[in-house]
């Protein structure tokens, strides 16, 4: 990134270079159903401590391709909007709710976190998931987040934590991108939060659904490696070697308590 670029110009190319990589074939590969640790189990966990119900008007931020807010609309009877900054993400997952016959209930735009395209006051919950870490500006998702809340709804948000430390192999712009470098401890999300006006409901901690998720990623890794290898598939320009050294960083990492995963539930006050 050239050190004349301007701030908000710099931030615009960080959600492009983001929502490019999660667009990627081979990025999709590699979590399997979902980009979240803990898959649809923690998904459901969140919209029970959420207390979402029939008729809710629920808002998934970077909603990548939809699996979570299909699943909430399926589980808890909701009317579920996603966002997402990657068109072809947005894509997917409107063709994906058509395909399951919840076009009405469910429905996906493009936007930015940063600047949602609604209205005050228009949701009664908000999900957010393995995304609020790459947020450029973390304080203002935050207040838009307030804004978009109905007084007295809540959010959860669920996110990879970190110590102030990694190995190196983890703060490159790469682990940046995949919810790493600029993940916070979870007292830091918490105070961003309380700062946009939300009280703190609950925060429990999941380090094994990320564990499972890195091993997963590993094994995949070996699997691609090899068919490619046998030129049963093609991914030109993928780097193997590096991809295999950071997951296995990440494994250490999270072992030595170093990174984690946790789901934040908070109320819209004020």
């Amino acid at each position: 990134m050239k050190e004349s670029m301007d701030l908000p110009t710099a931030r615009q190319d960080l959600k492009s270079c983001c929502a490019q990589l999660y667009e990627q074939d081979f990025v999709r590969l590699l979590p399997g159903d979902s980009f979240h640790p803990g898959g649809l189990a923690l998904a459901t966990e969140r919209g029970q401590a959420l207390n979402l119900e029939p008729g809710l008007r629920v808002l998934d931020v970077a909603s990548g391709t939809g699996t979570s807010a299909l699943h909430v609309a399926e589980t808890f009877d909701c009317e579920v909007v996603g966002v997402d900054y990657g068109a072809d993400n947005v894509r997917v997952a409107n063709e994906e709710a058509a395909a399951r016959g919840l076009i009405g209930r469910v429905q996906f735009q493009q936007g930015d976190s940063e600047l949602l395209p609604f209205e005050d006051a228009s949701f009664d919950a908000i999900i957010c998931e393995c995304a609020f870490c790459t947020f450029p500006d973390k304080a203002k998702a935050g207040a838009q987040f307030h804004r978009v809340l109905r007084r007295g709804s809540r959010l959860g948000l669920s996110d990879i934590t970190r110590s102030d430390t990694l190995p190196e192999a983890l703060d490159s712009l790469m682990a940046w991108v995949a919810c790493i470098a600029d993940a916070r401890p979870v007292d830091g999300y918490t105070e961003m939060l309380q700062a946009a006006g939300f009280r703190m409901d609950s925060v429990t901690v999941h380090d094994d659904a990320l564990t499972q998720m890195v091993n997963q990623i590993r094994g995949k890794l070996l699997g691609l490696e090899i068919a490619v290898g046998l030129k049963k598939i093609n991914l030109a320009g993928v780097d193997f070697t590096n991809a295999k050294h950071m997951a296995k960083a990440a494994l250490e990492a999270i072992n030595a308590g170093q990174l984690g995963y946790a789901l934040i539930t908070a109320t819209r006050i004020g």
